[in-house]
């Protein structure tokens, strides 16, 4: 018996894809003026903003709900 598929838009992608996408999409300058927070302003890299997101959930759940509404604007 098939399971029917997750309607979790972020069902399968990583933190680092999102993350990665987020970035290619509007950059680091963008980011930091849309999510305030000194990992997108300070000295910004993809390895130092992993490692905060990881370990600040409110950050986390703010670059999802952002990726969330970005969706339909990525290009796979």
């Amino acid at each position: 018996m098939e399971k029917p598929p997750s309607k979790d838009p972020l069902h399968g992608i990583t933190l680092q894809q999102i993350l990665e996408k987020l970035v290619a999409h509007y950059g680091f300058d963008t980011l930091a003026e849309i999510i305030r927070i000194r990992c997108f302003s300070e000295n910004p890299s993809i390895k130092s903003s992993l490692t905060f997101l990881r370990k600040t959930e409110w950050a986390r759940k703010k670059v999802e709900a952002l990726y969330i509404k970005t969706l339909p604007g990525f290009k796979d």
